[in-house]
């Protein structure tokens, strides 16, 4: 069945074919790791785990590559301003080293927690300041770059088709801007390498052909994505945010050194909506995962909300939402556990549902499918074996969850249950709910699904 994904060069759906035949490659922007990571940070990087899972249910196997950057990211997209990595430093009085090693833990635990998969590999932009040095030597071999006081940059004025991607109105751009220029030619011109300040030193920081100091953030990615997936891959992710500039720039450089556009696929999830508003670590007022966790709620409740949305949709975030999400999760883990094992896939919807995922990712379609294949008249033990199939691209851990209170359950208290149950197979109604009311009484109730019963401590 044919995969289908929406590609932002194109701006259309398009058919997907793999380059190669032994693998596919996905490259997909990591965090920089100045700061915990917000909710809004890591739906981007659930809809980036949808689609790996959503590559391996067709049969892929998916080499999948997320890059650290812990060097070269400044606070302002105009090349301007601290490195974000060397000004978390300043505030937190750790060194940048320290500092980038606690936020990778931090963020690799979220995504396990999330229950997303591991990386193929995580590559750090300080672990290949080589490759990215002789990235910008082609660069300035071919005539790509210029050197100014403050660094080396790439001269977008050689590309008629530079920002196509965000289909970038340069004239405007340059005639309505704001920015300073500065040294650089162009508003769209953008740093390769920057230069260590005169008279301090960074804690980050190498010697390279033009002079002691760090790489741009933009230079890391072409770098090592062209190392790990070859110059001309399947498929580059990120948040929308990147589409205008981090991904324009990305393109740019891979266009000057090896002639292609990076990647097949371009593909970015949407934000996080926050009050109107996207959720911002520089704003320095966004949720972490670990603050939903605090308030009680299961962070694969936050997973199930991501899920229903499709990840070109801006998601907008409220607790009473995440609240239903919590709810609609139990429902489904409870209706899940009380079903039987031993049965068998049904074909019928695996082929629906693969049609939804399929179809650019559609997970709010397959999550309505997953609903309705709960209340169908289908057996329970191949309802159980389907939502397992279906599992493997949802990802919501079905089959490894255990209800806390199961062995808290007192065998009495079972065998009550077990017996208002054989009373209403005979409808015997009034010693059913004489059952249930001792049932009650002892802090215990009983829960009919379609496929039996739960007794839950009240």
């Amino acid at each position: 069945m044919q995969l289908y994904l929406y590609d932002n060069w194109e701006r259309q759906l398009r058919p997907f074919q793999a380059i190669r035949t032994d693998w596919v490659g996905l490259y997909c922007c990591g965090p920089t790791v100045y700061d915990y990571a917000h909710i809004g940070n890591l739906r981007t990087y659930l809809f980036e785990d949808i689609l790996r899972r959503t590559l391996q249910f067709n049969g892929y196997t998916v080499r999948h590559i997320v890059n650290i950057t812990d060097v070269g990211h400044l606070v302002s997209d105009a090349d301007e301003g601290e490195d974000k990595m060397e000004r978390g430093s300043r505030k937190s009085g750790k060194s940048a080293w320290e500092i980038a090693d606690y936020f990778s833990a931090v963020f690799k635990n979220d995504l396990t927690t999330l229950n997303m998969l591991e990386p193929t590999l995580w590559c750090k932009a300080t672990e290949h300041i080589a490759e990215q040095i002789a990235f910008i030597q082609v660069l300035e071999k071919k005539g790509f770059t210029y050197a100014n006081s403050d660094g080396i940059y790439f001269d977008t004025a050689k590309q008629d088709d530079y920002g196509y991607l965000a289909r970038l109105n340069r004239d405007g751009l340059n005639a309505g801007s704001r920015v300073a220029l500065g040294e650089k030619k162009s508003i769209t011109d953008f740093a390769l390498w920057k230069f260590s300040p005169e008279g301090s030193t960074r804690q980050m920081e190498w010697e390279s052909p033009w002079g002691r100091g760090f790489p741009g953030w933009h230079i890391e990615c072409s770098a090592m994505s062209a190392k790990y997936l070859e110059p001309w891959f399947d498929i580059h992710c990120g948040g929308e945010d990147h589409i205008s500039i981090h991904h324009s720039n990305e393109i740019a450089q891979n266009q000057a050194c090896h002639g292609t556009r990076l990647a097949n696929f371009w593909m970015h999830g949407y934000f996080l909506q926050l009050d109107a508003s996207k959720m911002s670590k520089s704003s320095g007022d966004f949720l972490r995962l670990q603050t939903l966790i605090d308030q009680g709620i299961d962070p694969i409740a936050y997973r199930y909300l991501c899920l229903t949305a499709h990840y070109r949709s801006q998601l907008n975030f409220n607790w009473d939402a995440l609240s239903g999400a919590q709810t609609a999760l139990g429902r489904l883990r409870d209706s899940y556990f009380a079903l039987p094992d031993g049965g068998e896939c049904d074909g019928d919807y695996l082929v629906r549902f693969t049609e939804e995922i399929n179809q650019d990712l559609n997970i709010p379609r397959a999550i309505a499918l997953m609903w309705e294949l709960l209340k169908s008249n289908l057996g329970p033990s191949h309802k159980k074996a389907t939502l397992n199939k279906f599992d493997e691209v949802l990802g919501l851990g079905l089959a490894a969850w255990q209800p806390a209170i199961a062995a808290a359950i007192p065998a009495e208290i079972e065998a009550l249950a077990a017996k208002r149950q054989q009373y209403r197979k005979e409808k015997n109604w009034a010693a059913a709910d004489q059952v249930r009311g001792e049932l009650k009484a002892l802090g215990y109730e009983v829960e009919d699904t379609a496929d039996g019963w739960i007794v839950k401590s009240i």
